[in-house]
Parts: C-alpha cells; sequence; structure tokens
C-alpha cells in the first residue's frame, strides 16, 4: 500500500507509530524530523503540531519496538537490521569496559563446556519427586 495514495481519512485511522512503519518500509532510514514532517504533511497538520509534538513522537519510536535508532541518528525497522548496527550511547571507556567483560564469560562459557557428555551421565533417579503431592484447589483452602 503506498502512502502518498492513501486517503486523509484513512490515515486518520493510523496511528503515528502505524504511518511511521509504513514510511520506513517505502523510504528506507529516516531522521525523527523527516519521518514527524511527512506525517503532519500527510496528515495536513499545521505546523504548531510538528514544534509541540515531535518530542512525544521521538519518544513513541524509542519504545516501539520494530524501530531502532542507527549510528546515524537515523531511525529503520529493526527487522532490517542486526543488533552490531544499532546506535550504542556509550562512551570509550564503557565500551571498552562492556568488550572486556563479553571477552571473560566467553571464555568462562568456554572452559565450564565439554562436549563429552552424554545422556548417560545424567541421573535419572527420580527421588526428588517421592515427597511430591498434588492438591486440589478445594484442599489448599481447607489447609490456609
Amino acid at each position: 500500500m503506498d502512502i502518498n495514495k492513501m486517503s486523509k481519512e484513512d490515515l486518520e485511522l493510523l496511528s503515528y507509530k502505524d504511518i511511521t512503519n509504513i514510511l520506513l518500509e517505502q523510504k528506507g532510514a529516516r531522521s525523527t524530523k523527516d519521518l514527524f514532517k511527512d506525517i503532519t504533511t500527510l496528515l495536513e497538520l499545521p505546523d504548531s503540531v510538528f514544534e509541540t509534538k515531535i518530542a512525544d513522537y521521538y519518544t513513541t519510536l524509542t519504545t516501539d519496538k520494530r524501530f531502532i535508532l542507527l549510528e546515524d541518528g537515523c531511525w529503520d525497522l529493526r527487522d532490517r537490521h542486526t543488533s552490531d548496527k544499532v546506535a550504542v550511547a556509550l562512551d570509550d571507556e564503557d565500551e571498552n569496559e562492556d568488550i572486556e567483560i563479553n571477552d571473560e564469560i566467553e571464555e568462562e562459557e568456554e572452559a565450564t563446556y565439554d562436549d563429552s557428555t552424554n545422556e548417560d551421565d545424567f541421573d535419572d533417579n527420580d527421588d526428588d519427586l517421592k515427597d511430591l503431592v498434588i492438591m486440589d484447589e478445594d484442599e489448599l483452602e481447607l489447609e490456609q
């Protein structure tokens, strides 16, 4: 569906997020300003709406899981990108700490992983369940 061919009445039935989703599908990654300007133009809203609502619109984009903010400050659809392309708001020190922590976790995982284990090594003994009692709701109410 081409958003430019939709009637104003049909567009008014959609949320800003839904219109944004269609715009990103058709036009690709765009800045917050450009996206919201397109929306206000499509809905024929006055410039005052653009000025007073753009901050709320930005918040809406940040909370919707369909959209991601790229390193260049543009929004795009999340399903078009892998996690390494997502903008990260860290300074260099925090970024280096994260890399070191991730390396340590990977080393620990490699050290604890042993592919020589098989199903025969696990104890299938059900001794832990021998004292298990199943009660229905009426019995629970009586005990309380």
